[in-house]
């Protein structure tokens, strides 16, 4: 079976665990100390993981769940799920939160069952260019993150409907793999703003599921009234996202293959003729984006991502640059590619939220690589 990952890989486990901080193991403390409380869907995951942290940063208490606890750190939920979101029957026991009534596992009258105040949604199949646009994945993708985002939705209505509170924001973390390919021909002037997605033409069923599910995300809120958030990323990378294995993006294959270069340098294999453009946003600065976003009254959709453009060829560069190798490229024209040019377009993020990215491709280049180049020792 294909590997779904909430931002890792999919198989289907055949129990539900569970695991406490000690805030939890103690359910006599008061849950008056938090502020708030959110639900990470995918916390397993590269984004997920850093949003679990983050929100605990800021006092919330936080119950993470996905198919695998994250790979390359210790997770800071207040409680970590394991189960399957495409599993219904799941889906609608992570959505209650029972407070000091109980646990996850431990039934309690439905009086004291209430609804958390935020969820995140970053569960997907999804991957790099070498598992979204080889078409050997399709059908696994659409089945495995529509299910999900329907499942979360219906339950969270279901939910709604029985305590009667319709309180409960959900964040949805689209992508901006839906924008159509005729708009990102010119790898020099991609047209990435948010009203270009119509007339729609994704260049992938990985973008496809992802516009689907954006418009089931506002379908549930115009007829259910639910409170969502919607955004579109572009490229996130940094440290702790998957680096190895087929799935990693741009950025994190790029620093291993550099990494892995002995000290005076030599070649690495290259996808495509390395012209075509991105933008990449180092993972903080989406985490930041996404808090605001969910502070914020603005529904979206919205992009999230850098406007710092770049050709492939120049991303090599930067790797190589921050390693201090010569690094030569030899192209593969065959490999897959996805579209000639996609980079961000702020405009409407910077009117709506007042944010924008501040870090420099090299400077987040700088820590992923170090990153990467500690795992690698880790291994030898």
């Amino acid at each position: 079976m294909a590997s779904l990952s909430y931002e890792g890989g999919l198989h289907k486990p055949t129990f539900f665990s569970i695991i406490y901080t000690r805030e939890i193991i103690i359910f006599d403390q008061k849950m008056s100390q938090y502020i708030k409380k959110a639900l990470v869907l995918g916390a397993g995951g590269f984004i997920g993981s850093h949003m679990v942290k983050r929100l605990r940063s800021e006092g919330y208490w936080v119950r993470g769940v996905d198919l695998k606890y994250p790979e390359f750190s210790k997770h800071e939920a207040n409680e970590f799920v394991l189960g399957d979101l495409r599993d219904v029957e799941f889906v609608r026991r992570v959505l209650e939160y029972k407070g000091d009534a109980g646990n996850f596992y431990q039934s309690v009258p439905y009086r004291y069952i209430q609804s958390f105040d935020e969820i995140y949604q970053f569960a997907a199949d999804m991957g790099g260019a070498g598992f979204v646009f080889t078409g050997e994945n399709d059908a696994d993708i659409m089945h495995n993150s529509a299910t999900i985002n329907l499942n979360v939705l219906e339950m969270q209505h279901q939910m709604n409907e029985r305590i009667g509170s319709n309180k409960t924001k959900i964040f949805y973390s689209g992508s901006a793999c839906m924008y159509p390919e005729h708009n990102q021909l010119d790898p020099n002037n991609p047209n990435c703003e948010e009203s270009s997605a119509y007339p729609a033409n994704p260049d992938s069923e990985y973008g496809w599921e992802k516009l689907f599910s954006e418009r089931l995300y506002f379908a549930y809120h115009r007829n259910y009234g639910i409170p969502v958030r919607v955004t579109r990323y572009h490229n996130i990378f940094g440290p702790e996202g998957t680096w190895e294995g087929g799935r990693e993006k741009a950025p994190a294959a790029i620093c291993r293959k550099v990494a892995y270069l002995p000290e005076e340098g030599g070649t690495i294999e290259v996808w495509g003729d390395g012209l075509q453009t991105r933008s990449f946003l180092y993972i903080d600065e989406c985490i930041e984006a996404t808090r605001r976003m969910m502070d914020s009254d603005f529904m979206g959709p919205v992009n999230i991502g850098s406007e710092e453009m770049v050709t492939i060829n120049q991303l090599v560069d930067t790797a190589a640059k921050v390693a201090d190798k010569y690094v030569d490229k030899e192209h593969i024209l065959n490999a897959p590619l996805g579209v000639r040019g996609r980079n961000s377009n702020n405009d409407l993020i910077r009117s709506k939220l007042g944010w924008d990215y501040s870090m420099t491709l090299e400077e987040g280049i700088a820590k992923t690589y170090a990153w990467i180049q500690t795992q690698i020792e880790k291994k030898q």
